[in-house]
């Protein structure tokens, strides 16, 4: 039976913003948490966070009228989170989103989702727009062939598994889960991402959000 666990990646301690953990900040008198999984709950049938040890009965305050949510410790690394949310779920197909990204459209989220329940592995991914340049070479990089990855990311969770199995044995850090899978030699397919899907960085970054907040975007 096909079943969607939405997993959210919560556990990081947001040394380099400098203002404790991103997923608790407040935007528009809600957590960055509530906003992320509450966008993903209407999409998949369970939530899973993984959040900071000691910090599970401040994210169930802050995900108040969220909705039933699974919480477990996150790891040390962001790869050992996906493996605990992983280890949380019986779910045929996982969709895994930043905490750093609440306002990404249903819409995308629909369709990473869906790309993944047709071909197992998916991401949302944006064309690059900037001129890009290689200074080790001191030459140009062609950005037509090129796009930034976001999330969601969805997967076929047996899939996923497998892929973080064999990177913990060949000791392979991926920077996100699709590079594990990609790993194995699996196709991920590129789903069309969103400038809404903006991830909270830099402190300048809060500036944007909130102006997305103001602007009510999409659910």
């Amino acid at each position: 039976m096909t079943s969607v666990a939405g997993l959210v990646t919560a556990a990081g301690s947001g040394t380099r913003l400098g203002m404790g953990p991103k997923p608790f900040l407040e935007l528009a008198g809600r957590s960055l948490l509530w906003h992320v999984v509450t966008r993903l709950a209407s999409v998949c049938d369970t939530i899973v966070v993984a959040v900071p040890a000691g910090m599970e009965a401040e994210a169930q305050r802050s995900l108040a009228e969220a909705g039933d949510v699974t919480f477990v410790v996150g790891g040390a690394t962001r790869q050992q989170s996906v493996l605990n949310m992983l280890d949380a779920t019986a779910a045929s197909h996982v969709v895994i989103h930043d905490s750093a990204r609440p306002f990404t459209p249903r819409t995308v989220l629909e369709a990473v989702r869906d790309a993944a329940l047709r071909d197992g592995a998916a991401t949302a991914a944006m064309p690059v727009a900037d001129t890009l340049h290689d200074v080790e070479a001191d030459r140009p990089v062609p950005r037509d062939v090129l796009r930034a990855i976001q999330t969601p990311q969805a997967f076929a969770t047996a899939l996923l598994r497998e892929a973080h199995a064999v990177a913990l044995r060949d000791g392979l850090e991926g920077t996100d889960d699709a590079q594990l899978v990609r790993a194995l030699g699996h196709a991920v397919t590129l789903v069309p991402g969103s400038p809404w899907s903006h991830k909270l960085t830099r402190v300048e970054d809060l500036s944007w959000l909130e102006a997305l907040a103001a602007a009510e975007p999409d659910g």
